[in-house]
């Protein structure tokens, strides 16, 4: 990461004189230095974890390292583990007596398994199982549940393995177990599957069979809107498939004994909410199920989920005695993992005769894909509910969503799981009615914005947007993207013989996942801090923006805390990674921990000494007893306590429980500037500059930070211009390999000019927003938005994601035919 000019005049940071020394003036300004890494030292005013009041919207991007974590931009932890290759992921743990499985899959998307002939596989080298639905059905187990089914319609759970019927190309209707990777795949191959084939639809336009269908907001009133409306802009669009991709497959090694159950090592967003499913699927009490997640090579929502492939092992794990591992290859991965987005939806904004927004109606189409995943009908319908109305004074909207099942995968979140679907479709919408109305894409949205002044807004689905200045965010953006320049910048494109153009989004979100989280705090014998979390680091740098929180708090070296996650037996609850909730749910918990160690800390001193608790105090990083020499940081107490005899109400030490429950979601929101130029002979598109300004609250780590927007960011132009999930018209999947399915490159992307500005959230005590999922929402509008103003000299007002060259070439040729 390059540094910013000011990061680079920060000052040398202090070293702190050696451990254990005893000052003979209490809160004397000298600090003890913990066995690793470095300190900046404050003026001893400033309380640890404590900062200067700030007003609403201070940019303090650039001010420099602070206290002991929060605000310094930090290195990972975890980044020398993994760029000296001792990442440990699922497919390098081995056991011995190691079995290998591979899954049967139909080479059909929908059909009725007549046969299913097994003896050949059975009698090659090395199988020691296959496993099929009969063998599923005389064991009891389940289907995969969905936890958020439709309040009516139609429910299809997805079974482990097929029995009757096969429903979409890739389903599973076999598993087989042999001593080496090679042996289960030479025995899958030689399974026969006499399949009759039956009519497909993979297009959810073609409606079959409903999941089900919701309608929110006010029908009568947003009737009522468009009558009076002077003007009306409508759209009708699709939000392509995507397949998440996550550089590291789906894997799983599972191990079973008979007196304790089934311990299994697989990557997940989150071990603790999926061992009462594993439970349920399986038929056992939970008790008998631990999880173990180690590191894990991206998730974007995918690897929340349960599959068939982890019972799968499990089962066979059980049968046989033995270890069995399951990996996905790539083309597995397109045909297993849960899909994301997937809707045509058909909208429209009514306008007044100043062009401010009087109501907005939404139409949606939600592909489910053959079976309803965990969450799949809530992404397309709760999930983006509070965000619906964005960042504007929309007063009134009625939506209603159809969910519809197709001989396809199956559909649940990716990354932003419904918010950048919704940022989408009415960000389009907002610059299609700024072109309509001879406005400048600025100006509508300035004329809509919510005003700073008017916050704490509810919003027309009822949610709190408790803080932002989204005009000054929208201000900001324009100045970096210089906006103001664009026209001369076009202008020598064409003359180049290029179309140039620039597209503005704005988005707000919404933080979702489980509305509480706990921690655990076990001080070690070897002189660290444990913190046991219930969520699941996969690429955010959770060790270190978790140990940057406690370290300002306590005043302790980040280096001597170890987050543990990922382990069932460990830490049996917590909510998971998703929604952008991790640092919001465990970061305040973490104050909560902190805070609490200080009291506690406070009383196991006066206890150990024999004075008041009055004569007690934590200051300048230490407690210390009042007109006495006895000072000890953290670590020393802790150490002190340890074995001591104290009172009951004590006797655990510093060692304790801590938990944070939200009284509300928070909203992250950002304007994202993108700035293309277009070949009209190819249809290529060029990413020329790319301009975002976020509010996140209290910036923790802007390293971190920077790489979570750079990431989304990545992932939002992918869908944009790349992405898309193809199935032919029988259902067969076309774009199932990464030769077929094109991921965003580094050399098709430009310098991110990527700024925040701090204005905290009021509903937590950190004034943490949330920034996981934030690129991802802001970019596929401000992309396609450039692509349509680069066109629209030409009169092309319609191009879909992905807009590839293909596309576009398609869109100008017809433009030209018409002129």
């Amino acid at each position: 990461h390059r540094r910013s000019e000011s990061e680079n005049k920060a000052p040398l940071p202090k070293k702190r004189p050696p451990n254990g020394v005893r000052h003979p003036r209490a809160g004397q300004d000298v600090c003890a230095k913990p066995a690793t890494g470095l300190y900046f030292r404050f003026p001893s005013g400033d309380a640890p974890g404590r900062h200067p009041a700030e007003s609403p919207g201070q940019d303090r991007e650039n001010e420099g390292m602070r206290r002991f974590g929060i605000g310094q931009p930090m290195r990972r932890f975890e980044d020398r583990r993994f760029l000296t290759g001792k990442g440990r992921y699922t497919d390098d743990i081995r056991f011995p007596g190691q079995l290998h499985g591979v899954v049967v899959r139909a080479d059909a998307a929908h059909g009725r398994i007549a046969a299913l002939d097994l003896e050949a596989a059975r009698a090659m080298p090395g199988v020691r199982l296959i496993l099929t639905a009969a063998d599923l059905a005389a064991e009891g187990i389940g289907p995969i549940p969905c936890l958020a089914p439709p309040r009516d319609g139609v429910t299809k759970e997805r079974p482990v393995l097929a029995s009757e019927m096969v429903r979409h190309g890739g389903e599973g209707v076999a598993f087989v177990v042999a001593e080496s990777l090679e042996e289960a795949r030479a025995a899958a191959a030689a399974v026969m599957i006499d399949l009759e084939p039956a009519d497909a639809v993979a297009d959810l336009r073609v409606v079959r069979q409903i999941e089900g269908e919701r309608e929110t907001g006010d029908a009568a009133a947003t009737a009522d809107a468009f009558a009076r409306a002077a003007h009306v802009t409508r759209i009708r669009l699709r939000n392509n498939r995507v397949a998440p991709t996550a550089m590291e497959p789906r894997a799983i090694n599972a191990l079973y004994d008979a007196a304790d159950g089934f311990t299994a090592w697989l990557g997940t967003q989150g071990v603790a909410g999926l061992v009462p499913m594993v439970a349920r699927v399986l038929g056992i009490d939970a008790g008998h199920v631990r999880l173990i997640t180690p590191d894990v090579g991206g998730g974007f929502g995918m690897k929340t989920f349960l599959y068939p492939e982890y019972i799968l092992a499990m089962l066979a794990a059980r049968r046989l005695g033995r270890p069995v591992a399951w990996t996905a290859d790539r083309a597995e991965s397109f045909l297993s993992d849960t899909h994301g987005r997937d809707l045509w939806s058909e909208a429209a904004l009514a306008f007044d005769e100043a062009g401010r927004i009087l109501g907005y109606r939404i139409e949606t189409l939600a592909d489910m894909g053959a079976y309803l995943s965990n969450f799949g009908p809530a992404i397309a319908t709760f999930a983006p509910l509070q965000v619906l109305t964005g960042a504007y004074r929309i007063p009134v909207f009625h939506e209603e969503v159809r969910g519809i099942y197709t001989h396809t995968p199956w559909i649940d979140a990716y990354r932003g799981a419904g918010r950048p679907e919704a940022a989408y479709l009415l960000e389009r919408l907002m610059s299609r009615a700024a072109r309509e109305m001879g406005l400048g894409q600025d100006e509508i949205r300035r004329r809509n914005l919510v005003p700073a002044e008017a916050m704490p807004y509810r919003n027309a689905a009822g949610a709190v947007y408790d803080s932002g200045d989204f005009p000054r965010i929208l201000r900001t953006a324009l100045e970096r993207a210089d906006y103001a320049g664009f026209e001369a910048r076009r202008k020598a494109a064409a003359e180049a013989g290029r179309y140039r153009g620039i597209g503005i989004a704005y988005y707000v979100e919404c933080t979702l996942g489980e509305p509480s989280e706990e921690i655990e705090l076990v001080f070690t014998e070897d002189g660290r801090l444990e913190v046991l979390v219930g969520t699941q680091s996969n690429g955010q740098g959770h060790e270190t923006a978790f140990a940057q929180i406690l370290a300002d708090r306590l005043g302790v070296d980040p280096a001597r805390i170890t987050v543990v996650q990922g382990d069932s037996a460990r830490k049996a609850s917590g909510g998971g990674t998703g929604g952008s909730r991790s640092l919001q749910m465990i970061g305040n918990a973490c104050v909560a921990a902190a805070d609490a160690v200080i009291e506690r800390g406070i009383a196991v001193l006066a206890a150990l000494e024999g004075c008041p608790r009055d004569r007690v105090r934590f200051a300048d990083d230490h407690f210390l007893v009042e007109d006495s020499n006895i000072r000890m940081d953290v670590f020393e107490l802790a150490a002190a306590a340890r074995g001591a005899d104290l009172p009951d109400d004590l006797a655990a030490g510093l060692d304790l429980t801590a938990g944070y429950t939200k009284p509300a979601s928070t909203f992250p929101n950002g304007c994202h500037v993108a700035e293309v130029s277009i070949d009209p002979e190819t249809g290529a598109t060029r990413l020329e500059r790319y301009t975002v300004v976020d509010d996140f609250g209290t910036v923790i780590n802007p390293l971190l930070v920077r790489g979570q927007v750079h990431g989304g960011i990545v992932q939002g132009i992918g869908q944009a211009l790349d992405e898309a999930v193809v199935f032919d018209e029988t259902g067969q999947l076309l774009s199932g390999s990464l030769m077929d399915y094109a991921l965003p490159k580094a050399d098709e992307l430009p310098r991110i000019d990527f700024h925040y500005v701090e204005i905290p959230c009021a509903t937590n005590p950190l004034g943490l927003k949330g920034c996981g999922e934030a690129g991802t929402i802001g970019a596929c509008p401000a992309v396609i938005n450039a692509v349509l103003d680069a066109l629209a000299p030409l009169g092309v007002s319609e191009i879909d994601m992905p807009a590839t060259p293909h596309a576009i070439w398609q869109a100008i040729a017809a433009a030209r035919q018409v002129a």
